[in-house]
Order: structure tokens, then C-alpha cells, then sequence
């Protein structure tokens, strides 16, 4: 029996317990198909499980996410290498095309996925978390299962643009989550990633005024660049005096909290005026603790959670291809899979904004 082809892959095994490896290279099965990975994002999600974060790993008696060993990554993309019996017609793709598969994988069977909410699917497996479906893309190769949801990458798109389409899809959902008016004052905390992809977005919108904070100021200098009227730093200005001082008194119409700290979101409760309409976007690594009467009692918050990118990937490649919205600033790393540990400390710091892994060629 002949011996199964091995390929080079990053596994979690446990919290700052991730090997590089040599692991059976995937095989494409029924109306299944094997994708060459380009690149893959570390996101901060990636961070936040590689650091141990509860949310992940279940302390505490809370049922584990991860499930660990597990192959991560799911800002990945690629070209289709092998294609088994029906993939071709199923996805709609052939050999060689440029793919990108979205990052939660339906079950099709519950509830959300049987009337279109499909990214709040009940079983939830998601690529790079749990094995039961299929690994993520922090390897040379990657199994793209039956009910994966996969979209072509038109070949000319730069190879960094195409690395962020899954983040920019989440950026563009929080965005539009947040309903925004030409004559809304906008404020998006968090100039990480994401934060800069859903400053280029929002910028698109034309609000009033587009506050971005921060309090790294090279990321600000970004949000510049992107589009931001106004930049705050926490740390050197009062960043309440100022909001109140775009919108005579009253706060902010729309806030967007994208820090992925407690304080973002305290923040937000302050900074929002009343009947304003607050996206809570952000993986917290820490509960979070505030005046739950503000939402109710205060102000009658319209309070709206942005999870996934759905129905926003087609919308994040056009942009991309129109040049709309950029990675040129966002991404500032690469690493080849062998140089793991040294792509998640950079990753999990600010010298960086984010950091792709790209298989050894």
C-alpha cells in the first residue's frame, strides 16, 4: 500500500503549544476539493487562542472551541489542485483557479442555515478550530469539504490583496451592520487589521464625519491616509470632549468597537449618543464590565453584534479589484510556515499589523 503524500503544516496542540510539522497531505474526496495555499492571515483571533484565551480553551468548565490537534488558519487562499468526483460542478471552479473558501463551514441542516443565516450556523464549525470538518490554511495544502462556501479570486489580483479578503468580508459586514447615514458621525475604535479594512469601508459611505481611535500612531497616520476625518489618541486627548465637540454635544451616531479590550466597548457606552447605534465586533480575551443601564435606561441603545463576513465576499474581491480599498499598509509581514514561532510573536505585538504565512515554493 503505497505510503500517503506528507506536506509541512503548523499544529495546535495547545495553548503556545504549536508545532511545525511533517502531516498526511489532504485528499480530495466526493464533491470535495484540495487547494495549493497561497498565504494565510494570522489573525487576532489566532493571537488570542495561541495565548490561551478562556473563549477558546473552555477554563473554567466552559466547553472547549478548539479542538485541538488541529491544523490553524482561516484567512487563507489558494488554487485548486485536485478536484474530486463532482467538485468541479459543485463549486463551479476547475484546476488551477484562484479560490477562496469563507471561513465557516454550514452544516446546512439547522435552523440558521435552512432560511440563509448560514454564518450563525448551530454547529459552527469553523476552518483552523476543529478537525471534525476539515483543518485551516497554515500548511502547504487544504481539504475544502462539501458544504464550504467557495468563491473565485480573478488572477490578477496581487497576492497581498487576495490574503485579506476573509478579514475585509468581516470589516465590510460590522460596516454595514451599522446602518450608516451620509449625515452620521461615525467613530471606529481599533486601527488593528480589521479596524483599517472598516475605515476604507466606511470612508465608502460617506459619513458626516469619520473618527477613528487609537493609540498606536502609526495606525492613526493610517486611518489618515484611509479616509478618517479625525484621529484620537486616548492616551494624549480627551476623546469624549472631542465627540461631543463634532456633534454639538449630543455623541456619536454610530460606534464601532474593534479594539478587542473591555475598555473599547466602556468606551463606546460613553462616547455614543442617545438612540445611537453601537456594532460590537471584537473577540475579547477578558469579560468585559459596564453599566448595563446606559444601553436601556440612558439612552435606548440600538446594540448590534458583527460576526463573519456573510454574503460579503464577492463584495470584498470587487472592491479589491476596483482598488478601493487596499492592503498596501495593512499587511507588513511574511513568513514561511517553518518560521512559526517567530510569525506569532511579531503577530501578537505591535510591529506589526498583519502578518501572512506563505508555504516554502
Amino acid at each position: 500500500m503505497n505510503e500517503p503524500q506528507r506536506m509541512t503544516a503548523i499544529v495546535c496542540h495547545a495553548p503556545q503549544d504549536y508545532r511545525v510539522e511533517k502531516v498526511a497531505r489532504p485528499v480530495a474526496g466526493r464533491r470535495e476539493m484540495v487547494i495549493r495555499i497561497s498565504a494565510c492571515g494570522i489573525c487576532a483571533s489566532d493571537c488570542k487562542c495561541w495565548s490561551g484565551a478562556k473563549m477558546f480553551w473552555g477554563v473554567n468548565g466552559g466547553a472547549p472551541w478548539v479542538k485541538a490537534p488541529v491544523i490553524p488558519g482561516h484567512e487563507f487562499f489558494g488554487t485548486v489542485e485536485s478536484l474530486g468526483e463532482g467538485a468541479a460542478e459543485h463549486f463551479g471552479v476547475a484546476a488551477g483557479d484562484r479560490v477562496i473558501a469563507e471561513q465557516i463551514v454550514p452544516c446546512e441542516k439547522c435552523r440558521y442555515c435552512r432560511s440563509g443565516k448560514y454564518w450563525m450556523c448551530e454547529v459552527h464549525n469553523i476552518f483552523g478550530f476543529q478537525r471534525e470538518v476539515a483543518d485551516g490554511g497554515m500548511a502547504e495544502y487544504m481539504r475544502i469539504p462539501p458544504t464550504a462556501i467557495v468563491h473565485r479570486i480573478p488572477a490578477g489580483l496581487p497576492l497581498e490583496d487576495a490574503a485579506i479578503i476573509e478579514p475585509l468580508a468581516c470589516a465590510i459586514h460590522a460596516v454595514q451592520r451599522g446602518g450608516i447615514q451620509l449625515d452620521d458621525v461615525v467613530v471606529i475604535a481599533g486601527a488593528g487589521p480589521i479596524g483599517l479594512m472598516m475605515v476604507q469601508v466606511a470612508h465608502l459611505k460617506t459619513p458626516r464625519k469619520l473618527v477613528v481611535i487609537d493609540m498606536v500612531p502609526e495606525r492613526l497616520a493610517l486611518a489618515k491616509r484611509y479616509g478618517a476625518d479625525v484621529t484620537i489618541n486616548p492616551k494624549e486627548a480627551d476623546a469624549l470632549a472631542i465627540v461631543r465637540g463634532l456633534t454639538g454635544g449630543y455623541g456619536c451616531d454610530v460606534y464601532i468597537e474593534a479594539t478587542g479590550s473591555p475598555s473599547g466597548a466602556v468606551q463606546g457606552l460613553d462616547l455614543i449618543r442617545k438612540l445611537g447605534r453601537f456594532v460590537e465586533f471584537s473577540v475579547f480575551g477578558h469579560d468585559t464590565t459596564a453599566d448595563w443601564s446606559i444601553i436601556g435606561d440612558r439612552k435606548e441603545l440600538d446594540i448590534r453584534g458583527a460576526h463573519l463576513g456573510p454574503y460579503c465576499y464577492p463584495i470584498a474581491i470587487d472592491l479589491l479589484a476596483r482598488g478601493l480599498v487596499t492592503s498596501k499598509g495593512i499587511v507588513t509581514h511574511d513568513y514561511t510556515l517553518e518560521h512559526w514561532d517567530e510569525a506569532i510573536a511579531v503577530a501578537n505585538s505591535l510591529d506589526s499589523i498583519k502578518v501572512l504565512m506563505k508555504p516554502s515554493r
